[in-house]
């Protein structure tokens, strides 16, 4: 996307970033293209007969297609917020499906002077909606009214659409969004149990749905991530996520990272939040480029990375859980009663800290142990502060749970398309963890938010935060 402020001043220099921009979608477009003829010779070899690893690169190449269709989608709602993705030639929807008309009337009066006008006629218009277990189709009826006198004929405006001209509802937007990413189901996947409804929607329209309602949703995302980072202490941690190398026929370890904001077990008031981000690495830097505006305590494990975070600004509270695991673990792999005896006395922290001084004289440098209680030691102060403030916790428990679905993810989806569909997924993750955090069902949450946010003033879109529509979407316990 072209950035309005940093636009070369020359004509020619500008003829050459749209030229340059263009070849880079035509580019795009040219490998879509060649992922789906291979895709379309691969299914052929499928015919007939079972293969575990041909089943794989079908499933890696319709992941990639759905990534390099939503990404494009993503851009081009983004560069052109008015455009339509209707594609040429789309099936009509299916006459089984119920219809429900909801009607735009009104009032039969002439806006000119208020005389009676007549029913000239009507314009309709469908969009395929999706409400929990069954689709629906809305049909929705905009009568035309005249009045000759004044030679005035009325109508009440279209409904507006989540996306320009679209043919998906808003909850049928939500329900794909939802399947995608908190019930881990790929597009692909998605389209084939549609298909057994009765109702064809192809892989790249889905795809496009989902572009372009990331891109939709943005704003609300950065307005979530500015609330989360004003918090005064954060949970944080990290995942490695897969991700397709584009040419290789193999995958790559990009990141998913976490911040949570949660306070209720401390007695905080503050809504409870969850800020993802993706990074192509895990390099310390991103973290330093995430938290840049925090100030406060952060809690999270013992990773080099957030170790020049630290200082004034940021304080570091270390994790109990990610110290006494280190002990379970040399615990169960090797049966160590030194390891079951540190289990025991940890919670009686000055005389944990003795036998800790007086363990690591008694075991071998070099071992798991040793370097169990190394951890522990270097991080003493860290892992005391629990204690002496009781705004903080003992460990970084908040910051795993919100990671648990993206684990659950892995197994379905097995990895990402492009470092832009994992940007796409932590964008969505964070509106859906968000929500579970507040007790809000994500799928009721995403419809009622594109159901207003195209129409909803920019500056304000933090209203539509999950927290602040809690009292009219009503309280889930569960959060699923």
């Amino acid at each position: 996307m072209l950035d309005p402020d940093a636009l070369p001043e020359s004509a020619e220099e500008l003829r050459q970033l749209v030229l340059k921009q263009r070849a880079a979608l035509a580019e795009r477009d040219g490998i879509i293209e060649r992922l789906k003829t291979q895709l379309t010779w691969l299914r052929r070899q499928q015919f007939g007969r079972s293969s575990e690893k041909l089943e794989r690169e079908i499933a890696q190449l319709e992941l990639q297609l759905e990534d390099l269709e939503e990404t494009s989608s993503a851009r081009r709602a983004a560069d052109e917020p008015g455009r339509s993705i209707t594609r040429v030639g789309r099936r009509p929807l299916p006459d089984h499906l119920p219809r429900e008309e909801i009607v735009h009337e009104l009032a039969c009066t002439c806006p000119d002077c208020g005389g009676p006008m007549r029913r000239l006629g009507e314009d309709t218009s469908e969009m395929l909606e999706y409400v929990p277990e069954s689709f629906r189709v809305a049909r929705h009826v905009r009568p035309k009214l005249a009045y000759s006198r004044c030679d005035r004929i009325v109508q009440s405006d279209a409904p507006s659409r989540p996306i320009a001209r679209g043919l998906a509802g808003r909850g049928l937007l939500a329900h794909v969004l939802v399947a995608k990413y908190a019930d881990h189901l790929p597009l692909y996947r998605q389209s084939e149990i549609y298909a057994r409804e009765g109702v064809a929607l192809e892989r790249s329209t889905l795809a496009d749905w989902v572009g372009s309602t990331s891109a939709l949703l943005q704003p609300l995302v950065e307005a979530l991530a500015k609330e989360t980072l004003k918090a005064g202490k954060l949970y944080a941690d990290d995942t490695p996520v897969p991700v397709l190398a584009p040419g290789h026929g193999r995958t790559r370890t990009g990141r998913l990272w976490v911040y949570v904001c949660d306070d209720r077990p401390a007695g905080g008031g503050a809504p409870p939040s969850a800020l993802f981000r993706y990074s192509a690495d895990r390099k310390g830097e991103r973290p330093q480029d995430h938290l840049r505006t925090f100030r406060g305590f952060l809690q999270a494990d013992g990773y080099a990375g957030y170790s020049r975070l630290y200082g004034n600004e940021i304080v570091e509270v270390a994790c109990w859980a990610h110290a006494r695991r280190k002990f379970h673990d040399v615990y169960v792999d090797k049966g160590s009663e030194l390891a079951q005896e540190a289990l025991e006395r940890i919670g009686v922290l000055e005389e944990l800290q003795r036998w800790l001084d007086a363990s690591l004289r008694r075991v071998p440098g070099r071992s798991e142990l040793a370097a169990a209680i190394r951890y522990a030691r270097s991080r003493w102060a860290q892992l005391c502060r629990y204690r002496d403030d009781g705004r903080l916790e003992i460990d970084n428990s908040a910051a795993e749970r919100a990671l648990r679905g993206v684990a659950l993810g892995r197994k379905n989806w097995l990895f990402a398309g492009s470092d832009a569909g994992g940007q796409r997924a932590a964008a969505i993750y964070s509106l859906i963890e968000t929500c579970k955090l507040n007790g809000i069902d994500p799928e009721a949450y995403l419809r009622h938010v594109l159901t207003v946010i195209a129409d909803h003033p920019i500056n304000r879109v933090s209203e539509l935060l999950p927290w602040n529509l809690r009292d009219k979407l009503g309280s889930n316990p569960s959060g699923a």
